[in-house]
């Protein structure tokens, strides 16, 4: 059971982080939702007291899911620095296009 679970979110990291270095945000929803699906079996198994130790397959699973998190985590990141840069491009010129020129350090001479 721990190993199934383990692939099936191994499957999801991989899937969304192919999603998202090629910007296809269009299924972001449908990953959170498997990712935290995957996380309440994670939980119930560890309830349970199972040692990934006890098997090789099982282990070697959990690695890579461990670098798949880790990889997923960065690209991730990278989207919502993206986004907060976006955001603050928008905000700054939603705030110039507001002002009427009063406080702004620019001086302009009509000639």
């Amino acid at each position: 059971m721990l190993l199934s679970t383990l692939r099936r979110l191994e499957a999801t990291l991989d899937t969304e982080t192919a999603a998202l270095l090629a910007h296809d945000l269009s299924t972001l929803d449908d990953f959170h939702q498997r990712k935290s699906h995957s996380l309440v079996e994670l939980a119930r198994l560890g309830r349970r007291a199972i040692h990934p130790g006890d098997d090789p397959a099982t282990l070697d699973c959990l690695h890579r899911v461990r670098a798949k998190l880790g990889r997923n985590h960065e690209v991730v990141g990278m989207h919502l620095r993206a986004m907060q840069e976006v955001a603050d491009i928008v905000a700054t010129l939603t705030q110039s296009a507001e002002s009427d020129g009063t406080y702004s350090a620019c001086v302009r001479h009509r000639d």
